[in-house]
C-alpha cells in the first residue's frame, strides 16, 4: 500500500503540500516532517488560511504560504479527504482547474468517507494521527527520519493525541513515540516549547472566563454549547484560537457527553468543533450530519446558511438519536 507514496513522488521534482482551511497541530506537522523527508524534491507548503498563532511552536512553521503554487508536478494533500474542508481552494477556478489536471495524492488517517470529487490517489488509513501514518510511510518506503523530521511527526502526533491520551491510541503509538524518540525528538523539550507559545495574555485569560459564562447546556447537562460570533473570531483569534481556549473546559464539565464550539461568521458560514467523552463516542457521526468528519472523540464541520441556534435546535435532536444507537 504505502509503495503508492513511492511510485508517486519518484519522477516528480517539485510538490506542494496541502493543508485544509482548519489547519491543526496533526496537519501542520504532517506538511513539515513532509518537507524534512523530501529533502532532494522542490517543496512549498500551502494552507489557504494563516497558521494560527498557537501553532507557532511548530518549528518552520512560517514555510507555510497562502499563495499556491500552480507549477508544481504534484500535490499531496495531508489529513483530510473531505470535499469541504477544502472549499476556499475548490471556490477557486484556477486552483481548481489545477487539482482536477495535476497528480494529486491525499494522505489521511480519518474514518469518514473519501468524497473528494476531483481525481487522485490516496492512502486511507485509520490511525491516531496522519503523522502516524506518515511515519508509516517513511519507515516502509526507507525513507531516511532525520531528528527535524522525528520532532515534527512527534509534534503532529502528541497534538492529535491529547499528548498520547486520546482513546485512539494504542500500544503501537507508544512503540512509534519510543522510536521517534531514538530518532532524536525529545518530548520534554517539545512540551516545553509549546506550552510556551499556549501562555495567554490577561486579556485573553478575560475573555476565557467571558466565554465560560457563555456557555449553554442543554439534554439534562449531556450537551454544551458555546456561540463564538464573528466579532470575536475578528478581535481574538490571531492572538488565540477561542476554540482550544474553551473546549476542554467543556469537556471537563461534570455530565457533559457531547461539547461543540460554533463560530458564526458574515456570509452565513457556520463551523463546529466537537469533544465527546467516553460515554458518548459520537464526535464523528454528529459532524457527519452537518456534512464534517474525524474521530469518535474529536470531529469538526463546516455549514453554510444557518445559524447558531439552528445548529443547537439540530444537535438536541440528534445527540440522543447517536447516542441510542451507539448503546
Amino acid at each position: 500500500m504505502y509503495n503508492v507514496f513511492s511510485d508517486f513522488i519518484k519522477d516528480k521534482k517539485s510538490l506542494c503540500i496541502i493543508q485544509a482551511e482548519n489547519p491543526d497541530g496533526d496537519s501542520l506537522g504532517s506538511a513539515i516532517a513532509l518537507d524534512y523527508l523530501l529533502p532532494d524534491k522542490k517543496i512549498s507548503l500551502y494552507c489557504p488560511v494563516d497558521i494560527p498563532k498557537y501553532l507557532h511552536y511548530f518549528a518552520d512553521w512560517s514555510r507555510v504560504t497562502n499563495e499556491f503554487n500552480f507549477r508544481a508536478d504534484g500535490y499531496i494533500i495531508v489529513d483530510t479527504a473531505a470535499e469541504i474542508l477544502l472549499s476556499k481552494l475548490l471556490d477557486d477556478a484556477a486552483i481548481k482547474n489545477r487539482l482536477f489536471t495535476a497528480p494529486v495524492l491525499v494522505l489521511d488517517h480519518h474514518e469518514t468517507e473519501d468524497d473528494l470529487s476531483f481525481p487522485h490517489e490516496s492512502i486511507i488509513e485509520t490511525l491516531p494521527a496522519c503523522c502516524s501514518l506518515i511515519y508509516r510511510i517513511a519507515k516502509s518506503e526507507n525513507i531516511a527520519i532525520d531528528k527535524s523530521a522525528a520532532e515534527a511527526i512527534f509534534q503532529g502526533l502528541l497534538s492529535d493525541t491529547l499528548g498520547l491520551t486520546s482513546a485512539s491510541v494504542s500500544a503501537d503509538t507508544f512503540r512509534v513515540s519510543a522510536e521517534l524518540t531514538e530518532l532524536g525528538a525529545n518530548v520534554s523539550e517539545l512540551e516545553e516549547r509549546r506550552r510556551e507559545f499556549m501562555k495567554k495574555s490577561p486579556r485573553i485569560l478575560d475573555y476565557k472566563a467571558d466565554l465560560i459564562k457563555r456557555i449553554e447546556y442543554s439534554l439534562d447537562g449531556e450537551l454544551a454549547t458555546v456561540h463564538i460570533p464573528w466579532d470575536d473570531i475578528r478581535e481574538y483569534s490571531d492572538e488565540y484560537n477561542p476554540n482550544v481556549l474553551i473546549l476542554e473546559e467543556m469537556r471537563l464539565v461534570e455530565g457533559v457527553k457531547v461539547a461543540v464550539a460554533i463560530k458564526t461568521y458574515p456570509d452565513g458560514k457556520v463551523t463546529g468543533k466537537i469533544r465527546t467523552s467516553s460515554d458518548a463516542p459520537i464526535a464523528e457521526k454528529i459532524a457527519g450530519y452537518f456534512g464534517g468528519g474525524g474521530h469518535p472523540f474529536a470531529a469538526g464541520f463546516r455549514t453554510y446558511d444557518t445559524t447558531y441556534e439552528e445548529v443547537v435546535h439540530d444537535l438536541v435532536k440528534l445527540v440522543p438519536e447517536l447516542e441510542a444507537e451507539n448503546v
